[in-house]
């Protein structure tokens, strides 16, 4: 791409969002069924939605609930955690996967992250204390970190186990499934639970919602009951002809359950989530050996031994080689007609983390590095190829234009 090609050549008629959802007939479908039914709360389409997800991540138990946020939450509760424990948090990440720490009066343990992005098994190593309880690896884009490392250091130290899957539903590492049962059965004491997302910019989407899985039937009835009010068992039943009227409070829970309209739209995106993840890989693909011969910026670390499903296509801009920063980047882009963003902000950045756990600029300084040069470009199984092209030339263009 030449630096003399005009700005207005590029200009698409239409803005590119940064990302959309794919809604079929068959999602619209089953959720006016529902409508009809009468039943839009928890109820038989969340039973059937949380069957064909244990299925298929090969997990024992899977959970529906309203979010990602919902069901890390709902985990550490079931699992104990509380005032005065510790917990070890990548701090790139989105705010979540701390906020549910400080929720439950337990302190997160904001640690580094390595050049792939993901949590740094080294920093995990040094931060665990007498009080830390749990370790919770996010994995980030939708590729998973290294959890062969991860696991041996829980076991070793006994502690729980909470992965953040929010980006990697269909993600597998050594060819298992993300929330598999089989990833920890080398350890087969390890308390471990996954969480995932279906928020509408998620590789699937029921609007808003998530799932939680585990391989460990204790964690998981108590999981069930804290998501619904710390009813006993059953309690969704309870206005169903085979339910009875009569429930006991046995926790103090929360009201973290999924809908069935919610759920109704999640029977039918993992039966398509397989093809929205083939979509992804191959615009990834695209991008990848498009950007190739450009120095001003780096794409994404892809494993060998895990199959990564692009939740997000994260570049890092070489800003040596660039006259502007990122934001102008994003700037030039929006001009172009095409959306970015930037996955995240790190964590121990925010005014609430620095006010009250005392974190600063500099104390972790590979995430504050790789933030300055982050962006995320729209990738997303609706675009077009056209899309995919429009963005691989805007990206050359300002590359080009820009460079030192």
């Amino acid at each position: 791409m030449q630096a003399s090609i005009q700005t207005q050549e590029l200009e698409r008629e239409e803005f590119l969002p940064f990302a959309l959802p794919s809604i079929g007939e068959e999602e619209i479908a089953e959720v006016v069924d529902t409508l009809r039914s009468g039943w839009v709360t928890t109820g038989p389409k969340v039973k059937r939605f949380e069957a064909d997800f244990s299925a298929y991540a090969g997990a024992s138990h899977a959970l529906g609930v309203n979010s990602c946020t919902a069901g890390l939450h709902t985990a550490l509760a079931a699992l104990g955690i509380g005032r005065g424990d510790e917990v070890i948090v990548p701090t790139l990440t989105f705010c979540a996967t701390a906020n549910v720490v400080v929720h439950l009066g337990a302190t997160p343990v904001l640690v580094d992250i390595g050049s792939d992005f993901q949590i740094d098994p080294l920093a995990i190593e040094k931060s665990i204390s007498r009080d830390t309880r749990a370790i919770m690896p996010v994995h980030y884009a939708g590729q998973a970190c290294d959890l062969d490392a991860i696991y041996e250091i829980a076991a070793a130290h006994k502690l729980a186990v909470i992965e953040d899957a929010a980006h990697a539903v269909g993600a597998t590492y050594h060819g298992k499934q993300i929330g598999s049962d089989r990833l920890a059965s080398a350890y087969p004491d390890l308390r471990r639970a996954t969480a995932f997302s279906f928020y509408a910019n998620k590789n699937m989407t029921t609007g808003e919602g998530g799932m939680i899985t585990t391989a460990a039937e204790e964690l998981a009835a108590e999981m069930r009951v804290l998501s619904l009010h710390g009813m006993s068992k059953d309690a969704w039943k309870r206005y169903a002809d085979s339910g009875s009227w009569f429930y006991e409070v046995v926790s103090a829970g929360y009201k973290n359950n999924m809908t069935d309209i919610a759920a109704a739209l999640g029977i039918h995106q993992l039966r398509r989530l397989d093809g929205f993840i083939h979509a992804r890989q191959q615009y990834a693909r695209m991008y990848t050996e498009a950007f190739a011969s450009l120095d001003t910026l780096e794409t994404p670390i892809a494993h060998a031994d895990r199959n990564h499903v692009y939740h997000l296509y994260a570049i890092r801009l070489n800003l040596e080689r660039l006259k502007i920063d990122r934001a102008e980047f994003i700037s030039q882009l929006k001009k172009l007609k095409i959306g970015a963003s930037v996955h995240f902000i790190p964590v121990h950045l925010h005014p609430f983390y620095r006010d009250h756990f005392g974190y600063r600029h500099g104390d972790l300084p590979r995430a504050e590095a790789i933030y300055d040069s982050i962006l995320s470009l729209p990738l997303y199984p609706s675009m077009s190829a056209q899309d995919v092209n429009d963005v691989i030339e805007a990206v050359h263009h300002i590359s080009s234009l820009n460079r030192r």
